[in-house]
């Protein structure tokens, strides 16, 4: 199993793959990184089938419509993950335009688009089964209790990979503080995780110290832009991630740089991405 998290400038884009299949997270492709992520995602997922998307929100720094519409192009997953709320801004009516749009294309075809909308009230069990042959996928939010706001709307889910060089690797889009409250209270150390990309770009408003003892990684990966007017990652939260973490990864160091984290027996090693 290995990680891509990619630098997409103040946004999320990383993939994950495992055996022959693959999974993206978020589609954050700005304009002076497109060419270059596109390099590398397609290198990264040469004899792999991209079996899936996760959008952990709707804000245009995971949920571009472009880069959405070129991975559904190029890729043809089964399915599209979304949180199952809606809030209607510009980029969610982008987003859904993008979706039905490909839906259109591939219907009476064999391989249509999937939707899979979640939210854990919602939901008979937290195991989203069925969706990939290499994966398990563990829900963890969002819940109708704590969605006051598009941040505390975003997926957390974990996926990990099945069976021999698989590890956990938790998903957290832009969850911040109160919404972690009720998740470390409902899940506590089911949340364990081998990586854990941090949520909200490293945001101390999202740097819950009940969240990171609860996963407990060995790697904290951070996707944030070069000096962001939100000075992402916070120094706050990159201390508290170093205390629980063995290593902790920034992609906005020199002019922006991707990581890929593989799994090397116990240890995860992380190597820049040329």
């Amino acid at each position: 199993m290995e990680i891509l998290t990619l630098y997409a400038g103040q946004g999320n884009f990383a993939v994950v793959r495992h055996g022959e299949q693959a999974i993206a997270v978020d589609t954050r492709r700005p304009a002076d990184c497109s060419d270059d992520i596109v390099s590398k995602v397609d290198r990264f997922l040469r004899r792999r089938e991209l079996v899936g998307i996760v959008l952990t929100g709707f804000d245009d720094d995971h949920a571009d419509p472009d880069g959405l519409d070129w991975l559904l192009e190029d890729y043809a997953p089964a399915w599209v993950m979304y949180p199952k709320y809606y809030q209607d801004t510009e980029n969610a009516r982008l987003v859904f335009n993008v979706i039905r749009k490909h839906e259109r294309r591939r219907q009476n075809t064999r391989s249509s688009l999937g939707r899979v909308s979640v939210r854990l009230d919602r939901l008979d069990s937290r195991y989203l089964d069925d969706l990939t042959d290499e994966f398990d996928l563990e829900l963890f939010s969002p819940h109708v209790e704590d969605m006051d706001s598009s941040n505390n709307c975003s997926i957390v889910l974990k996926i990990e990979g099945i069976g021999p060089g698989g590890f956990a690797y938790l998903v957290t889009g832009d969850t911040e503080n109160p919404r972690w409250d009720r998740i470390v209270s409902l899940f506590d150390d089911a949340l364990a995780a081998d990586v854990l990309a941090a949520p909200h770009h490293g945001s101390k408003n999202a740097a819950h110290a009940g969240m990171a003892l609860a996963v407990s990684p060995d790697t904290v990966l951070i996707s944030a832009g070069i000096d962001n007017q939100y000075g992402h990652p916070d120094a706050k939260a990159v201390r508290l991630y170093s205390r629980v973490a063995e290593h902790v990864f920034k992609t906005n160091i020199r002019s922006g740089v991707s990581w890929l984290t593989r799994r090397a027996g116990s240890d995860f090693p992380t190597q820049r991405v040329a």
